[in-house]
């Protein structure tokens, strides 16, 4: 037969014809609308083509293949491709993975047979709302007309299944009133039925166009919360968390107790295309005993979901404090108290979701598991093997929101070490950035992209294809940046997988906790609510390590000024101070005499990485510092003095490039969390004299 241009028959089982573009695109598809939304995108990669096509048929072999699998088969010496498919989400990636090699402008004839599976079955964006959100400020509440957009959905969504996700979780402290009108409990939602209409909407479209897309959706709650019109109408303390068991009369804690059960069973019932709730063991919880914590969820979340219509999946966060605090703190008690309550769970789909969070909210450090909330976790919760439920860690990152990032072999590392059998998958988000409005760029009217997650596109293409099939070769990853960038692409790629290591290499080296503990990109942190903001010197010596494989300074000018070796293949922090020099150094050999040309894209993909390499050599220099001013202090050499203060001048030489080529870009943004100079706003140059700072506490020693 020959070849058609711009011509793609699609050939499909159980199949039912629809109208095609003129002279474009002739297509033969189910009616499943996950295949539909997958033609959707070959037909706009095949219409600005202009190469030939045979014909590409879909077969579904759900016998052979799981559903979210696909197998790619050309004849030989043909043009024409089959699609086996476990299913229809299956075969929407095989058609997504087609049309992602025609932009690519490959050729056809380079397909061989090959069959792509998920590594992970759950593979999901953690997605805080802008409304009763977990925190409230300025880099918040900018989100919220966005987030109220379907339009903003749409987009997020196709770059979900594009990258493979398959899961959104929705996080807020308490989403219910936004989604129905509790039968029982009217007062508890004050919006007019012309604002529930308009909600409603929304979370119906949502759920919609995320099931279209093979996604799953979860409404993650903080469970112990009431909505305002609930905690008003009985008289509640305004002040504080709006918590329902402490301090309280019983008969309206038991109100709410039935408010929370029958508000999520009421959810389930009125939005069929939710898929699942998700809770938050312990927050609001100061006072109630592990026990107390487990009951609570059972009689309200649990059995509001065993108590709706239809089968539902579940997220079930572990604890966060073994004792009767709020802040965090691990034991095994806790954690075979809450293992015993998991598999006596029943009425729910499985397997549950077990969130824990991978080295508390900074999962962009060491891939090994130093940490949890709270403090190191057991093997309670997999040793033995689950039956019910598979664990699932949670890669936050409160550690860098404007600079583009990518390092594909950390992520591989990551599932190596962390992908057992009882590992279900991985989140991936922050608690404190939205990824809606671009409120970072200095040009809005340049931008090739409308929304922030747009920007950050690589950060998402790799968590979403590795989380997917760890084995993806970085020649996929490095065909975008050429298929955007053109000859320049594989040096930027080469590039930002060394200069965006910095973060990395910070979070692993400063021993951390919650999402206030470090800001990596901005070089904010603290050991104590009372301490600095800024990662001075004297918090660098106060400081130790994350990854137990990282020396201190402090401990390794004790070591030398002692005589004692350094403890084996541990990194010194002179060590890693050349790795950040060298990283830094061959990312810039990369990208030298790359000019942007007026392409505002890559302006900004060759400012980061600048920027990136620049804060890396800033850490170098004070790395260096570190070691010479503990030194000092040890044994008091002045030319140890003297060599902490030229590394310090050094590193303020590489904060100002910083401030230089990031100026002309970003603007000074409201910042998300733990940054309090300047009104909480942010840049570079806003640190300025914090920076300069160090010069004056080593001029000030004894």
């Amino acid at each position: 037969m020959p070849m058609l241009p711009n011509l793609l028959l699609v050939a499909l089982l159980a199949a039912a014809p629809l109208p095609a573009p003129a002279g474009q695109v002739e297509i033969v598809a189910p009616r499943s609308p996950q295949i539909q939304h997958g033609i959707g995108k070959l037909e706009a990669a095949v219409t600005g083509s202009g190469a030939e096509f045979g014909t590409v048929q879909i077969e579904i072999d759900s016998g052979r293949l799981g559903p979210e699998s696909f197998e790619l088969a050309r004849a030989p010496g043909s043009l024409s491709l089959t699609i086996n498919a476990g299913g229809p989400t299956g075969a929407m990636y095989g058609l997504l993975d087609l049309a992602e090699r025609i932009r690519g402008h490959l050729s056809l004839e380079t397909i061989e047979t090959q069959t792509q599976s998920p590594r992970f079955p759950f593979r999901a964006i953690k997605f805080n709302l802008p409304w009763f959100a977990y925190r409230s400020n300025d880099a918040i509440t900018l989100h919220y007309d966005a987030c109220r957009d379907l339009g903003y959905w749409e987009a997020f969504l196709d770059m979900m299944a594009e990258n493979r996700f398959n899961a959104l979780t929705l996080w807020n402290l308490h989403p219910w009133p936004y989604l129905v009108r509790p039968t029982n409990f009217p007062y508890a939602n004050t919006f007019s039925d012309e604002e529930m209409a308009e909600w409603r909407t929304l979370y119906s479209g949502i759920f919609r166009l995320a099931r279209d897309r093979g996604i799953e959706t979860y409404l993650v709650n903080w469970n112990i919360f009431v909505s305002e019109g609930f905690r008003d109408h009985h008289g509640l303390d305004r002040l504080g968390n709006i918590s329902v068991e402490r301090g309280i009369r019983p008969e309206i804690a038991e109100l709410a107790r039935q408010y929370n059960r029958e508000a999520v069973t009421q959810v389930l019932n009125e939005y069929p295309d939710l898929t699942g709730i998700g809770l938050s063991l312990g927050e609001a919880m100061g006072g109630m005993t592990a026990p107390d914590r487990e009951r609570w969820i059972l009689d309200t979340i649990i059995a509001g979901i065993r108590a709706a219509d239809r089968p539902t999946k579940l997220i079930h966060r572990v604890p966060f404090s073994a004792g009767l605090s709020n802040g965090g703190s691990t034991s095994r008690t806790t954690e075979e108290i809450t293992r015993r309550a998991l598999e006596g769970i029943e009425g729910i789909t499985p397997p549950i979701w077990v969130e824990v969070k991978f080295n508390w909210s900074h999962g962009h450090s060491t891939p090994k598991l130093v940490k949890t909330h709270g403090g190191e976790l057991n093997d309670t919760y997999w040793n033995p093997a689950p039956e019910n439920y598979r664990m699932t860690w949670m890669i936050r990152n409160e550690d860098f929101f404007m600079l583009r990032w990518g390092v594909p072999e950390f992520i591989r590392s990551h599932i190596a070490l962390n992908g057992q059998e009882y590992v279900g998958g991985y989140f991936v988000g922050s608690e404190t950035y939205i990824p809606a409005v671009d409120y970072f760029t200095r040009d809005l009217e340049k931008r090739p992209w409308r929304y922030a997650f747009e920007r950050q596109w690589l950060f998402y293409k790799l968590w979403g294809r590795l989380l997917y099939d760890p084995s993806t070769p970085d020649a996929v990853f490095e065909a975008d940046f050429t298929r955007r960038y053109g000859d320049a692409g594989p040096a930027l790629f080469r590039a930002i997988r060394l200069a965006s290591r910095m973060p990395l290499h910070l979070a692993s080296f400063i021993e951390i906790n919650n999402d206030k503990s470090l800001y990596s990109e901005g070089f904010l942190a603290r050991d104590r609510e009372d301490s600095s903001e800024f990662l001075d010197l004297d918090l660098m010596l106060r400081k130790g390590t994350l990854d137990p494989d990282l020396v201190s300074p402090s401990d390794y000018a004790r070591a030398l000024h002692d005589g004692q070796p350094v403890a084996d293949a541990r990194t010194t922090p002179l060590e890693l101070a050349d790795q950040l020099e060298a990283e830094a150094s061959e990312a810039m050999d990369w990208i030298a005499g790359i000019e942007s040309g007026g392409d505002e894209a890559l302006r900004q993909e060759l400012t980061d990485i600048r920027a990136w390499c620049g804060l890396g050599r800033y850490f170098a220099e004070k790395l260096r510092a570190a070691v010479e001013l503990a030194s000092y202090r040890l044994d008091g050499d002045g030319t140890r003095r003297t060599a902490a203060r030229d590394h310090i001048l050094k590193a303020i030489a590489h904060w100002e490039s910083v401030i230089e080529v990031t100026l002309p870009v970003y603007r000074i943004v409201p910042l998300t969390h733990l940054h309090q100079h300047e009104n909480n706003l942010f840049h570079w140059l806003t640190l300025r004299d914090e920076v300069h700072a160090d010069l004056d506490l080593i001029e000030r020693e004894p």
